[in-house]
């Protein structure tokens, strides 16, 4: 009886040492050695921010039209002025808002539908793995910018359509990368332990399964915001986005067309906003896929 004490006490001497000597928080230790994603980090709560914030850091009404016509960056306009006499850096500033806001709520929504897609696919299987599966090929066959503008063009202009079309084009990267996961999960002994004692598929399905899956689905969503952040450029740039009043980034570029020869600024400085933004994500995206893939990620 004593000596199974000790040994009781030995292994919670053994844990409680292990615990000490484990770092709190590995995940932060591991992306602080990648110093792109520290750098990407830095640019997207700096973009971020600016964002939130919008109203006080721009300095001027990102519509007025009381100042100079196409004029060069100065210390009163940082990036000039557009042909309509607005400040360049305050539209940008609030377009940081719309471009943020639809990458965002987009992979949020693809996100949503795409893992419930992939879950009812990969469990179930038979003719409800057909049915979903063959849309999910349908849709795979196209660009996911073109089924964008597609889908635009027939709901029709404004930020609404745009969320509801890049959230249908984005969601099959979701389902197909959610239903190979629960095809090799669905077998494990855990869940088929569960099964036995009596647990419903739902239960299965979101206690068991879908914790497992989670790794490549935050990869495939921080890669996705920044595809989504394209998507509703490209389509400000043809004049499928949002109404001309507002100001994103896209937007902006496509006012720049005109002028781009006269005012290299127009075009120079939303473009350099859309790229740094796309670049610090995925680099995010790698330092995530680095971090959660097991066989690279040891704690």
């Amino acid at each position: 009886m004593s000596q199974s004490l000790s040994l009781q006490s030995e292994r919670q001497i053994r844990n409680q040492v292990g615990a000490a000597q484990r770092p709190r928080w590995p995940w932060l230790r591991t992306l602080w050695r990648s110093k792109p994603a520290v750098v990407g980090a830095m640019v997207i709560l700096a973009i971020v921010f600016s964002a939130i914030f919008a109203p006080a850091v721009a300095p001027y009404d990102p519509n007025s039209q009381q100042y100079g016509f196409l004029e060069a960056p100065t210390a009163a306009h940082w990036l000039g002025t557009d042909d309509l006499g607005r400040d360049l850096f305050s539209r940008i500033v609030h377009g940081a808002r719309i471009s943020l806001f639809v990458g965002l709520i987009t992979v949020v929504l693809a996100m949503v539908i795409g893992v419930l897609l992939g879950l009812l696919a990969g469990y179930y299987g038979g003719w409800i793995d057909n049915i979903i599966m063959r849309y999910i090929d349908l849709q795979w066959a196209f660009p996911n910018f073109i089924i964008a503008v597609y889908l635009v063009a027939v709901f029709g202009t404004g930020l609404s359509n745009v969320i509801v079309a890049v959230t249908l084009a984005f969601l099959d990267d979701f389902a197909r990368i959610v239903r190979g996961m629960v095809l090799s999960l669905r077998t494990m002994d855990y869940v088929t332990a569960s099964r036995a004692i009596g647990s419903s598929d739902w239960r299965i399905m979101v206690r068991h399964i879908l914790p497992n899956a989670t790794a490549p689905v935050i990869v495939q969503a921080t890669v996705s915001i920044s595809a989504a952040i394209l998507a509703e450029a490209g389509l400000s740039f043809l004049g499928l986005g949002v109404q001309p009043s507002t100001p994103t980034w896209g937007l902006i570029l496509s006012d720049a067309r005109t002028f781009v020869s006269r005012a290299w600024w127009l075009a120079v400085f939303p473009g350099l906003a859309i790229t740094l933004t796309v670049l610090s994500i995925n680099f995010l995206g790698d330092a995530l896929r680095d971090m959660l893939d097991v066989r690279e990620y040891s704690p």
